[in-house]
């Protein structure tokens, strides 16, 4: 499975929104996905790619896309 295809896969199942919604333009806003959100998918993705993101690199992280470039920079 590609980076792509598990980040969306773990951004529906926490934010609750159907994979066909999300590409790689769609917006955490677009999804009306609160910090508590956010926190609980930067906990997932971290456990999913055994990796730590910070603080300061998810406030850079405001779309689907970001988060794919940001995972496949980091692997």
């Amino acid at each position: 499975m590609s980076i792509e295809s598990k980040v969306k896969n773990i951004i529906s199942e926490q934010l609750e929104v159907s994979i066909d919604k999300l590409s790689p333009d769609t917006t955490f806003e677009d999804i009306d996905a609160d910090s508590l959100d956010i926190v609980e998918l930067v906990m997932a993705l971290e456990e999913e790619f055994d990796m730590e993101i910070s603080d300061q690199e998810i406030e850079n992280i405001k779309s689907v896309g970001d988060v794919i470039k940001y995972i496949e920079s980091k692997v």
